[in-house]
């Protein structure tokens, strides 16, 4: 995983924020770019959920609100009567956090995990919710004094910023593509044209072969990171493969049973890049990449073979793809503005062949006052309409496996952890690691 960064790129002077509440109070979604407007039109959500050894009370989870508005004010912006910048006042404070006591932690934080389509339904409350379960005889144990949830829309919140805020710094978005760097015509022209087109083919075969809704579920895990080091080290792969490698292998199940794919499981991953350019998105950070992982039974032979694949992508130019899809948020917003009718609902649960999205987000680890008391395991997540979706947020001693996707598939999760188990146990061939792969990170 590369560094990542707050930081945003020079620019124009921002707009003054009497003119973003002129645009607002007509259109509350004004001033969000095409990948914000794709991800609130698809009512994509996130959450991050960790326990705590501070009991927190109203007020209490009202004040650690207002410090996370003011380190991530894009939290003020996209509902009607939105205030771009300003602090929220305490009735709207109120409204969207709420602490409930409990007599144990049993079944957290899955029991509360969904696809909080609530955030999304009173049109003039801000895009996120903050909850809090207090244990009600004081902590575990384990020293576990309460659970606390963040969730949001994922137009206002990506997972490098639910890292920064973890760390108690800023995760304010300013002009994140970098005007200085500028794509030639030539793959500028290329990625619109790829753009338009996707669109359209897009709307035309969700409207024509989208599935229906299928039974959803929520799981999580945690894995110790050392233990995933070892492996990785015994296997000759990168961190981030043997993950990858793990859910798919597992969740795929074995031999005629296979719930994904006999051949090819397609994926989707994300990752940081620092080399940003002038058509990138001008909020998001994160970097989109398309592989096909080629179905092999043996895992030792699989892992290694996903190892390779992501190296041969990253190899090559990897901002293709993410011009090409920012691009097609751009052409779907702009139908979607003469034809309002489209792309319409059916296109929200067409994958395009995509049988798992793997999000790997920058390390969670706690610092400052934003997070005083908050204690590992740290999981985050995400839920995207038909979409299949594995979200990995290392921390400073575990891995965390949020896993947001079809019940069937959710059946496999067990199989994870006996996988794990059983490959450590295995005598393995060694294989020579490359330098890059023994020196990245997970």
């Amino acid at each position: 995983m590369k560094s990542f960064s707050s930081s945003s790129f020079a620019g124009q002077q921002a707009e003054p924020l009497d003119l973003a509440h002129a645009a607002v109070s007509h259109n509350p979604q004004a001033l969000f770019t095409d990948f914000q407007w794709f991800l609130y039109q698809g009512q994509d959500t996130v959450f991050f959920t960790a326990f705590s050894k501070t009991s927190f009370d109203q007020d209490g989870l009202g004040n650690l609100v207002a410090e996370m508005v003011a380190l991530a004010p894009q939290l003020t912006h996209g509902f009607t009567g939105a205030r771009p910048g300003h602090p929220f006042p305490k009735h709207i404070l109120d409204a969207i956090t709420s602490v409930e006591l409990v007599d144990e932690f049993d079944g957290y934080p899955d029991k509360w995990l969904g696809k909080s389509q609530d955030i999304l339904e009173q049109t003039d409350l801000p895009l996120f919710r903050v909850m809090a379960a207090v244990r009600r005889n004081g902590p575990d144990a384990q020293g576990r004094a309460s659970v606390i949830q963040v969730r949001s829309s994922h137009a206002l919140l990506e997972g490098s910023d639910s890292a920064l805020l973890t760390r108690s710094q800023s995760a304010s978005h300013g002009t994140m593509s970098d005007k200085a760097n500028k794509l030639s015509l030539g793959a500028r022209l290329k990625g619109v044209l790829n753009g338009g087109f996707t669109a359209i083919t897009y709307i035309i075969l969700a409207n024509l072969l989208a599935p229906p809704e299928k039974p959803w579920g929520f799981k999580t895990l945690a894995l110790k990171r050392h233990r995933l080091r070892l492996l990785a080290n015994k296997l000759g792969v990168r961190q981030r493969s043997l993950l990858f490698a793990l859910v798919t292998h597992a969740l795929n199940g074995e031999g005629d049973e296979k719930t994904m794919s006999r051949k090819v499981i397609g994926a989707a991953y994300t990752m940081l890049d620092t080399k940003r350019n002038d058509a990138d998105d001008d909020f998001f950070r994160v970097r989109a990449l398309e592989a096909k992982f080629a179905v092999i039974e043996d895992f030792v032979d699989y892992v290694r073979a996903v190892d390779d694949t992501v190296a041969a992508i990253e190899q090559k130019d990897i901002t293709k793809f993410q011009v090409m899809m920012n691009a097609m948020f751009k052409a779907l917003r702009g139908i979607n503005r003469v034809l309002p009718a489209l792309p319409g609902k059916r296109f929200w649960r067409f994958n395009g062949g995509i049988h798992v999205v793997l999000t790997l987000v920058p390390p969670h680890r706690t610092y400052g006052p934003m997070t005083h008391g908050m204690v590992e395991p740290i999981y985050c997540g995400a839920w995207h309409s038909a979409t299949n979706i594995v979200t990995f947020c290392p921390g400073r001693e575990y891995v965390t496996l949020s896993f947001s996707m079809e019940t069937r598939h959710l059946a496999n999760v067990h199989k994870v952890e006996a996988l794990l188990d059983d490959m450590e146990r295995r005598a393995v061939t060694p294989r020579k690691m490359p330098a890059s792969v023994a020196c990245s990170s997970s």
